[in-house]
């Protein structure tokens, strides 16, 4: 993979990560965030994991 690409890949995953964290409510800012909790943390994470995974199945069932 590219410089570039992994470039592009990071930025587009910390484009979702944002997305998420809003979705959920998550009051996410760019820098420092040492003072959300573990459990906000963690479930902008999951939920991220969980999206992945949905799109994922919706893509290979061919929908």
């Amino acid at each position: 993979m590219s410089r570039s690409t992994k470039r592009e890949a990071q930025e587009a995953l910390n484009r979702f990560k944002y997305e998420v964290a809003n979705e959920i409510g998550v009051p996410l800012k760019d820098g420092y965030n040492g003072d959300l909790t573990s459990y906000q943390n963690g479930s902008v994470g999951g939920y991220m994991v969980k999206k992945m995974i949905e799109a994922q199945e919706r893509e290979m069932s061919g929908r």
